[in-house]
C-alpha cells in the first residue's frame, strides 16, 4: 500500500467488519484503494509532497462518525473528509460531481467554497503517490 521507502506512521489496519461498516455509511461508492489504505493502516500520517505538505488519514469509526452524524454538511457539502494535515485543513473526496472522486484540500476556516477548496489529486490512485514524501526544497 505505502512503500518503506516512504515516511508513514502507520497504524493497526482496519477489520473488514469496520471497512465494511464505512462502506455502507458513506453517500457514495468509495475507491477500493482508499478500503486497502484503512486496512493497511486505520489511520496514520506523513508527510505529502504537495500543499497542505502533511496528512492525516482519519481512522474508520472517525470517518464514519463524521458522515453519520452529518458534522460537516452544514458548511461543507459534497464532501467526505476522510483525513486533514493536522492543523486547518480537511482532506476529502469531492463528490458534488461523479467518480473518480478528486482529493481537495480544504480550509477549515473558510466556509465559502469557491475560495477553500484547492485540489490535490484528481483521484484517490494519485493522491496515494504523493503520501510519505517530503515536499521538494524549493515549494
Amino acid at each position: 500500500m505505502i512503500s518503506s521507502e516512504r515516511i508513514w506512521n502507520r497504524k493497526p489496519g482496519a477489520s473488514l467488519d469496520e471497512i465494511d461498516a464505512l462502506r455502507r455509511a458513506s453517500p457514495v461508492e468509495l475507491p477500493e484503494s482508499y478500503f486497502h489504505l484503512l486496512a493497511f493502516s486505520n489511520g496514520g500520517e506523513g508527510p505529502l509532497s504537495l500543499q497542505p505538505f502533511y496528512f492525516q488519514l482519519y481512522d474508520v469509526e472517525y470517518t464514519m462518525d463524521g458522515i453519520t452524524q452529518h458534522r460537516y454538511e452544514e458548511f461543507f457539502p459534497g464532501f467526505v473528509i476522510f483525513g486533514s494535515n493536522g492543523g486547518g485543513a480537511y482532506i476529502a473526496f469531492d463528490v458534488r460531481d461523479r467518480a473518480p472522486w478528486p482529493i481537495v484540500h480544504i480550509d477549515m476556516c473558510d466556509i465559502d467554497l469557491e475560495e477553500s477548496v484547492l485540489p490535490l489529486a484528481k483521484d484517490f490512485d494519485s493522491f496515494l503517490m504523493l503520501i510519505g514524501i517530503d515536499a521538494p526544497e524549493d515549494t
